[in-house]
């Protein structure tokens, strides 16, 4: 195990979720496949996640989710949207393995997930940047944790094939007239860029990301979250995106999984074929949309009974 800093600061950085980060990518080591063309996983299964059954409650709470079933296909962009505190990042989390259920199954591309897996990208809310290291440095973080590992099938996939593409993504995410600053020395925006070049230098087929948004500006949140749309359609990626916004999750995701009070039993899925088409937000069925979101999330969640509590144990 790696030892942790006790402390440490820098303006604009959240502790918390860099300690976590440094987890997730020197421990955990949540990445990506590095070859498309020489995948070692299933690539004809057109489910990329399954959850089956899914039952996760912390310890001495009540679930959050209980029997809870969903498919989401390859290719995919989904937005998970809900009020606070109904599990949207704990599903995040859960799709990540970072959190085990407590009953049922997660399979990722057709394989049951028990931990990390080495092609799955995950992108915090607060970046997750490393204080001490210059732009171009921690985009090449994960490159060099995967480096020092190789391709051993566990923290780096078994195809992994050494990749110099960090100049590409700083162009690509145009940040390469920042790479040698520190990130307290960007702005909010250019962090987000950062950590998702971070995250695509390691060509992920799943994209994770909980709440990336929510600090930005208006007019750099509109435009980052085109940039990742269409990032994730010249990359083939499935994305399932946190948000509290109606208007993000509409303007986003393709599908809407709304979750309400606890437990989540049944999946509510609104379907949004055309997000990320030019003039979408400016359209009727957007709005439309919107609306039926927010109806939605006024209605209280119906509570199950003590009988059909007792039949998903």
């Amino acid at each position: 195990m790696v030892e942790w800093p006790e402390a440490f600061s820098a303006e604009g950085v959240s502790r918390p979720h860099i300690a976590f980060e440094i987890k997730f990518w020197l421990n955990l080591l949540v990445s990506i496949r590095a070859g498309k063309n020489t995948q070692p996983y299933s690539t004809n299964n057109a489910l990329m996640i399954e959850i089956n059954s899914l039952t996760f409650a912390y310890p001495h709470t009540s679930p959050l989710f209980e029997n809870f079933t969903l498919n989401i296909s390859r290719g995919e962009t989904w937005a998970i949207l809900g009020p606070s505190g109904c599990g949207k990042t704990t599903l995040l989390y859960l799709l990540a393995g970072l959190r085990q259920p407590s009953a049922g199954e997660i399979k990722i591309d057709g394989e049951l997930l028990t931990r990390p897996r080495p092609h799955s990208g995950l992108i915090l809310q607060d970046y997750g940047l490393l204080p001490w290291s210059t732009v171009r440095e921690n985009v090449d973080l994960g490159l060099r944790v995967r480096k020092f590992y190789g391709p051993d099938g566990t923290h780096t996939p078994e195809n992994y094939l050494p990749k110099q593409n960090v100049e590409h993504w700083l162009e690509r995410l145009g940040i390469r007239e920042v790479a040698g600053k520190f990130p307290s020395q960007i702005s909010g925006g250019q962090r987000q860029r950062t950590a998702i070049a971070r995250t695509l230098a390691l060509e992920p087929d799943l994209l994770l990301m909980d709440e990336p948004f929510s600090s930005l500006d208006a007019l750099t949140r509109e435009d980052l979250q085109n940039l990742t749309l269409s990032l994730c359609a010249e990359q083939n990626l499935t994305l399932v995106i946190v948000t509290h916004s109606i208007e993000e999750a509409a303007a986003l995701g393709k599908k809407v999984l709304l979750l309400g009070g606890a437990p989540n039993q049944t999946p509510k899925v609104f379907e949004n074929p055309n997000a990320g088409q030019a003039g979408h937000r400016s359209s009727q069925e957007y709005h439309e949309l919107c609306n039926s979101l927010w109806e939605e999330m006024q209605t209280p969640s119906p509570q199950p009974t003590l009988n059909e509590r007792g039949s998903t144990q």
